[in-house]
């Protein structure tokens, strides 16, 4: 699955090079983006079934937006409930971060990708702050960047599909 996965990350150009700003604010001079490849019906299946094969669960969740749709083709693949974790706390209708029910059960989050850990650590604490039992995050693309590490000092093991080392024969040395 890694080779077959890192290839399909190239093929679709998943892995741009320039300047980038990341969401942990690291400056890098490439940018994974999952997201556009997660468009893909076919990278969706693979994905989902490798997460499945990997690991059990009651729910699957995702932060919005990268991990929703791998929210989804997990729930669908594993015949298991999914959850969405909202970016924010919304101010109107139904309030609350996070939609489906979490409480009691062993939640997988997904994530597109990881870098410092931020986003997972913010899914992580909402579903724990929703009674979930949580464990493991299952990311695409980790960039071996410190989240492995951030993640362990929750409790929590990170499974990654496959580290930018895994894609990029320089892999994470390309940060800034």
């Amino acid at each position: 699955m890694v080779t077959e996965l890192a290839q399909f990350l190239l093929d679709h150009r998943a892995i741009e090079e320039g300047d980038f700003t990341l969401a942990s604010g690291k400056k890098s001079r490439f940018y994974v983006d999952v997201k556009t490849a997660a468009t893909s019906p076919v990278f969706l299946r693979r994905i989902a079934d490798e997460v499945v094969s990997r690991i059990s669960f009651d729910t699957v969740a995702g932060v919005a937006v990268g991990g929703v749709p791998l929210a989804v083709a997990v729930s669908l693949a594993s015949g298991r409930r999914y959850a969405i974790i909202r970016a924010g706390e919304k101010t109107h209708g139904k309030a609350g971060v996070i939609i489906g029910d979490v409480a009691g059960k062993r939640v997988l989050l997904v994530e597109d990708v990881t870098t410092s850990g931020g986003s997972a650590l913010y899914g992580i604490r909402a579903l724990r702050a929703a009674g979930a039992e949580i464990t493991h995050v299952a990311v695409v693309v980790d960039r071996e960047e410190g989240a492995r590490e951030l993640l362990e000092k929750e409790g929590i093991t990170l499974l990654p599909l496959v580290t930018i080392g895994e894609i990029l024969p320089y892999g994470s040395g390309l940060s800034d």
